[in-house]
């Protein structure tokens, strides 16, 4: 880029040298013409006094000074203008390595999050089954003999399953369900059967145009993650009765959408800033993009663009 730009200064420069030739041999010719030496020497003679006759060797001076003092500005600018280059080289660099750490940093802690489910649904997960397996068989065992015995196996079982409903949940918010062996589109429909359990008030409707259960572990979990984040925040802080998500793909890549139907700007646009600027990071980790649209009574949308390699045909 760097290169191509000073070519084209290069070529600039030299068509103005040769417009500059141009006229100064236009003015010769023009010069010769009219005999201009003879002309101005007749018209400054009666002021010879005023030594009039020595005007065109000081704007000789005057001309070859300016020339120098141009050429040391342009130097200048050069010089600058590399300077600037070489800055905005050094910036895209450091630019791309914070966006490789971004990257680094959410593998890892997707990383994190899928050995921690997978500690908890096998280690806890199978403790937590086997105590209900006695609890039950100690409250079936005590029924109509020992009432106290009985009341504390019911005791633990109702525990348990609390225990194991806090579990599922957890798993659900570090590992999406379905993600690794169904797809994304299960995950997402998945994730909006559960949204709208929570929420009945807020009708979510989910529209997939197209196949994207190609992509790749880092694309499904920042897309998932994206959606999710979203409709947190709607709930949060939109104050809307309908939310739409849609997920497409053109020759850009993939195109996903949030709209709300909320109270638009000032909504959650200020309060859920950490979330935009988590979504942000990483969709540019990925060389991706986040727009967000939103005007006061009109709702609030999201549009992310995740540029992925086209499908094969």
């Amino acid at each position: 880029m760097a290169l191509a730009h000073e070519q084209a200064t290069g070529s600039a420069a030299c068509r103005d040298f040769l417009w500059v030739g141009a006229c100064v041999l236009l003015f010769w010719w023009f010069s010769m013409a009219v005999e201009l030496n003879e002309r101005v020497l007749a018209w400054t003679r009666p002021w010879e006094h005023y030594q009039l006759d020595e005007l065109p060797g000081v704007l000789l001076v005057l001309a070859l000074t300016l020339a120098w003092y141009s050429w040391r500005r342009a130097g200048e600018a050069r010089r600058e203008l590399r300077r600037r280059m070489a800055a905005e080289a050094r910036l895209a660099e450091t630019l791309l390595e914070n966006r490789r750490l971004s990257l680094s940093h959410v593998s890892v802690q997707e990383d994190e999050r899928k050995a921690l489910a997978r500690e908890l649904h096998d280690e806890l997960g199978q403790h937590l089954n086997a105590i209900k397996i006695d609890a039950v068989s100690i409250r079936d065992w005590s029924a109509g003999r020992m009432s106290e015995v009985g009341a504390a196996a019911r005791a633990i079982v109702q525990a348990t399953d609390h225990v194991q409903g806090i579990i599922r949940d957890m798993l659900r918010r570090l590992r999406p369900a379905g993600l690794d062996e169904l797809g994304l589109s299960a995950a997402l429909e998945h994730l909006l059967e559960d949204w709208r359990a929570r929420n009945p008030a807020i009708r979510a409707e989910l529209a997939v145009t197209a196949a994207v259960d190609d992509l790749g572990e880092r694309e499904n979990i920042t897309l998932y993650r994206i959606v999710q984040e979203g409709l947190t925040n709607v709930v949060k802080h939109a104050h809307a009765a309908q939310v739409r998500v849609a997920l497409g793909r053109d020759a850009q890549g993939i195109l996903l959408s949030i709209a709300d139907d909320g109270s638009g700007a000032g909504d959650w646009a200020s309060a859920a800033g950490l979330g935009l600027v988590g979504m942000r990071e990483r969709l540019e980790a990925l060389g991706g993009s986040l727009q967000v649209l939103s005007r006061a009574g009109g709702g609030f949308s999201i549009r992310a663009v995740l540029r992925v390699a086209p499908r094969a045909a």
